[in-house]
């Protein structure tokens, strides 16, 4: 089974939790007690996708991971064990804050057809943030830059 048609089960983690996994570079997966994936942050999607059969557990799944360089931790709250997490290497890709916001809105356009409303609603910013981000970025609705109209 591809990751495409893996279903996470519902996280236990916090919203707070669960940004703070987001902010990683690097990519993270949880695990639960019973070795079950739990959550996994988008660079750790971008970096399992279609590669693992995420419905493995964490014992069938380790070798792999431990294969693209993932590092495993125990989670721990005093002396009872949560699960672990694995941290894969960061991806090559942007780095500077700006940088990963175009990326995520040009990705977000792509797979929206370019149509502003919808992406806008995915993303969680108004049609007119998006304009505005998009005017920043020097991005035309159809996916032009200026830099290449002036070439």
């Amino acid at each position: 089974m591809s990751s495409d048609t893996y279903t996470p089960m519902p996280s236990v983690f916090s919203p707070l939790a669960k940004s703070l996994l987001d902010a990683f570079g690097e990519g993270v997966v949880v695990f639960d007690g019973d070795g079950r994936i739990m959550y996994m942050n988008q660079p750790a999607r971008e970096a399992l996708n279609g590669r693992l059969d995420l419905t493995q557990s964490a014992k069938e799944l380790m070798p792999e991971l431990a294969q693209l360089g993932g590092r495993l931790s125990p989670l721990r709250v005093g002396n009872l064990d949560l699960g672990e997490a694995v941290f894969l290497p960061r991806q090559e890709g942007p780095t500077t804050l700006a940088a990963r916001e175009k990326d995520a809105i040009v990705r977000s356009l792509d797979a929206h057809g370019w149509r502003l409303a919808e992406t806008a609603r995915s993303l969680g910013i108004s049609r007119t943030t998006l304009w505005r981000r998009l005017r920043a970025y020097g991005l035309h609705r159809d996916g032009r830059s200026r830099m290449a109209e002036a070439s």
